[in-house]
């Protein structure tokens, strides 16, 4: 097989033909190749999970136990953290024309994506990954 490469990119002239109306075909979507970006490495598995927690749920957890222990310079410095996160999410909802609260939601995002990794590693070693149009398509050897 050739290795030619695609660029995944956003733009507003093209329109998908798949319609994705629910979590759940968002998450079929995403699972058939999120453990393959990984190389279907159990450790990149595992330090993505620990990644994903680090940069997204421990800012909120530093919020909310800030406050109810009177932490306030945790409390800074995860509101800092959410703001960055909040800065970086708002050009991606302005592009789809969304409400700019809607990159409040960057931590779920992420925690969804996070547990279709991981459901997706999951259907990969029981052997139901990539699967697809009624196939099951196996990594390449």
């Amino acid at each position: 097989s050739t290795n030619k490469k695609i660029c995944l990119g956003l733009t507003s002239d093209t329109k998908s033909r798949r319609s994705y109306p629910d979590l759940f075909s968002i998450w079929s979507m995403v699972a058939r190749t999120a453990f393959t970006q990984l190389n279907y490495s159990p450790l990149l598995l595992v330090t993505t999970v620990i990644g994903m927690k680090l940069i997204y749920l421990v800012p909120s957890l530093g919020i909310i136990l800030g406050v109810i222990f009177s932490w306030w310079e945790i409390v800074a410095i995860a509101l800092l953290a959410r703001i960055l996160m909040f800065l970086a999410y708002l050009p991606i909802v302005r592009f789809y024309q969304l409400s700019a609260i809607y990159a409040m939601s960057l931590p779920t995002v992420a925690l969804i994506y996070t547990l279709i990794t991981i459901d997706s590693a999951w259907r990969h070693w029981r052997g139901r990954g990539g699967h697809w149009k009624g196939r099951t398509y196996s990594p390449e050897k």
